[in-house]
């Protein structure tokens, strides 16, 4: 069964936002009553396995409540195409992240499958102008009148970026530029435009700044709408860092990992926890499969926040019976870097943390491998700043959003540079930047989707659900979960059950 109407499911979240995980400010009324805690009767002592209770933890939520009790939910989260997404948490976080993109490309099978070949021939790049990307933005927030006044001029700022090197030259000669720009056909509109010309003569030495990066930046050149909205991406990023107070020397790191920060930006009191905790945090992250256990059972780890010694000991022996057991090797590896134990012994509260988030932490744990020791030390650079960004939704959603754009336009252009994409697949990927971008982060993962009609269908059927339920915090954490889709079979939620 799919559902063609989100109207259901706006009035469930909307019960949901005012009642259990969000405490109403009064009474209040909706038609999604207050479920008992779910026990599914399918589970018992066998099923439960010592050590592995991310699947019953989350059962336990009060998001996996309202999905197993409300009719609306129950119906989308039966159907079969509904359940094929579910099985990839890496894919449910980035439509979750791109509703309406990701939806109108479902409703066009061929098109999602043409845009999902362009990713996989561009995945190859994503490291490259990942560094692109870091490049540019720390780019634009040294000089951002003059790259905007650029960026206003698209075929102009693609000449000059596929030569910067020889651009370089004007930095201490704002009026020889001036003179070559009036003569070069590629550079004759900027030429005219008295207000972009008086902010590069104002600061000649974005040339300089230019020449310094010059191989990165030819790598963008190849297609000027792109470069374009990467320099204008990187300009808004760049206002929204600066405004929260982060420094300008953490900016390249942030942009390197644009990917990474959209996804914390979508779970503020993550990103608020690890701010806080960042020295532990960057210790769990040099050791991924270890981090995504512990972000996958945050409760069951709880117990560890005030007996660091004994995380220290059942670490290293994988022992049985500790949320450890199932993940032994990965634990054992942890425990042997002398630096990371030392981190959480320092801050054993970390623990703590992740447990009282533990919904936000579950939401992240498929992206676990992301959020890399380099991240958080920017993050932790600046706690302050980001804890106090985390504190304001909008500009935090901005923020993160910006980066996202950049990451994908810097990818578009790099990938009709290198030739990857025809006129046709650039096209269309500058039509899909963020859902390009996510395809080639996750190629395989999105081949096998745009393989399957039913979710597909799913997909393109639902839009109006998936934006409302992306708009929840505790709720698209629920979906990205990756034990969501264990956790959904336990509770025996089936096409059956549905219709």
């Amino acid at each position: 069964m799919i559902l063609t109407s989100a109207a259901v499911v706006a009035v469930g979240l909307g019960a949901y936002g005012l009642g259990r995980v969000y405490p109403p400010a009064g009474p209040s009324a909706g038609t999604v009553a207050p479920a008992q805690r779910y026990v599914s009767s399918q589970i018992g002592e066998a099923d439960v396995t010592l050590g592995d209770t991310a699947v019953p933890q989350l059962m336990q939520t009060d998001a996996f409540e309202l999905f197993v009790h409300d009719p609306s939910f129950r119906a989308l989260a039966a159907s079969p195409g509904f359940k094929a997404l579910a099985n990839q948490p890496q894919v449910m976080a980035a439509l979750l992240s791109d509703p309406a993109a990701f939806a109108g490309l479902a409703g066009h099978p061929a098109a999602f499958a043409g845009l999902v070949q362009a990713a996989q021939s561009a995945s190859s790049l994503g490291a490259k102008s990942h560094q692109a990307s870091a490049e540019l933005l720390s780019a634009v927030a040294g000089h951002p009148s003059a790259m905007e006044a650029l960026a206003s001029h698209p075929e102009a700022l693609s000449a000059i970026m596929s030569d910067a090197s020889a651009f370089g030259r004007f930095a201490n000669n704002a009026k020889a530029f001036s003179d070559a720009a009036s003569n070069s056909s590629a550079l004759q509109q900027l030429a005219s435009d008295k207000a972009a010309m008086s902010a590069l003569l104002a600061d000649p030495q974005v040339f300089a700044a230019l020449a310094a990066n010059a191989g990165s930046f030819k790598g963008l050149a190849g297609n000027p709408s792109a470069l374009s909205a990467a320099v204008k991406s990187a300009a808004s990023a760049a206002r929204q860092f600066e405004a929260a107070g982060i420094s300008n020397a953490s900016l390249a790191v942030l942009a390197n990992n644009g990917a990474a920060f959209g996804i914390l930006a979508g779970q503020s009191k993550a990103l608020n926890a690890i701010a806080g905790h960042w020295s532990a945090f960057a210790a769990l992250s040099g050791h991924p499969a270890a981090l995504q256990a512990i972000m996958s059972e945050g409760s069951a780890f709880s117990k560890y926040a005030n007996d660091a010694n004994s995380f220290m000991l059942e670490a290293s022996k994988g022992a049985a019976g500790s949320p450890m057991s199932h993940n032994a090797q990965a634990f054992q590896q942890l425990a042997s870097d002398k630096a990371a134990m030392s981190a959480l012994q320092a801050d054993p509260q970390v623990f703590a943390a992740i447990g009282n988030n533990a919904s936000a932490f579950g939401g992240l744990a498929g992206n676990a491998s992301k959020f890399n020791p380099q991240l958080i030390a920017a993050i932790g650079s600046n706690a302050s700043a980001f804890q106090n960004l985390a504190n304001n939704a909008n500009q935090l959603s901005s923020a993160g959003h910006a980066l996202l754009s950049l990451d994908a336009h810097s990818l578009v252009a790099s990938a009709a540079a290198s030739g990857i994409l025809n006129a046709g697949g650039a096209k269309a990927a500058l039509g899909n930047p963020q859902a390009f971008a996510a395809m080639s982060a996750n190629p395989s993962a999105f081949a096998g989707i745009s393989q399957n009609a039913a979710a597909l269908a799913t997909l393109a059927a639902n839009q109006k659900a998936f934006a409302a339920l992306s708009a929840q915090p505790n709720l698209a954490a629920l979906l990205a979960n990756p034990s969501f889709s264990a956790a959904l079979n336990q509770a025996g939620v089936s096409q059956s059950h549905a219709d």
